[in-house]
């Protein structure tokens, strides 16, 4: 779906940072929702399958409650390679091992892949955009909006595209979207109450869902 050169440009304009693998959108043209995540881990990358580990088996049960199949479903991501960090570990027999560990991508890996989020945006005609966390939100919306602000509500907007990648120019796109933000599901591991906000989220978009 994505053209061939438009990914290898992104991969080329990737290579400065420290990120591996790369994982393309998937699902139909006119989905139900268009799920806009933050990035693959490790899972994903070797598997290419987005949403794949941990977090998208959280990511199951919440599309189970909604009443809403995977194959209705479009998975895409600000990021499209897995942003890393390595850090070393020393091991119960005292030997130091590097291990690399998933991050936030940053705003300059968020440009060189934009191309890419910015062409499905085009292409693909979902009912409902939903973003999961504050780098989906922030990559379609901009920085002063923040996932603990508006999670749960719908917003009618125009989402922001890349003009010029020579000179990082962003600008808004000539259609809008329904968005709907909620927290990513991988942030119930490191914060569990947040469980609780999700699923009073997700009763608003079943709502949503129905009123359509």
């Amino acid at each position: 779906m994505i053209p061939e050169e438009l990914v290898e440009l992104c991969k080329k304009r990737m290579e400065p940072f420290a990120c591996e693998g790369f994982v393309y959108g998937r699902g139909p043209q006119t989905p139900s929702i268009m799920i806009v995540g933050e990035a693959p881990g490790e899972t994903e990358i070797h598997n290419g399958l987005p949403f794949s580990g941990r977090a998208g088996k959280v990511l199951d049960e919440f599309f189970h409650y909604l009443g809403v199949s995977r194959e209705e479903i479009y998975f895409t991501s600000t990021v499209r390679s897995r942003p890393y960090k390595i850090v070393s570990k020393q091991t119960n027999d005292g030997e130091i091992i590097q291990k690399k560990y998933n991050r936030a991508p940053n705003s300059k890996e968020q440009v060189a892949h934009a191309p890419i989020l910015d062409y499905e945006m085009q292409h693909i005609k979902p009912k409902q955009l939903v973003t999961l966390g504050n780098i989906g939100l922030q990559r379609l919306l901009g920085k002063q909006y923040t996932i603990s602000k508006v999670h749960g509500k719908l917003i009618y907007s125009p989402v922001r595209r890349l003009v010029d990648p020579e000179t990082n120019e962003w600008g808004m796109s000539d259609e809008a979207f329904h968005i709907f933000p909620t927290y990513h599901p991988a942030s119930i591991f490191y914060n569990r109450s947040l469980e609780k906000e999700i699923y009073k989220d997700l009763e608003v978009l079943k709502e949503l869902f129905r009123e359509k």
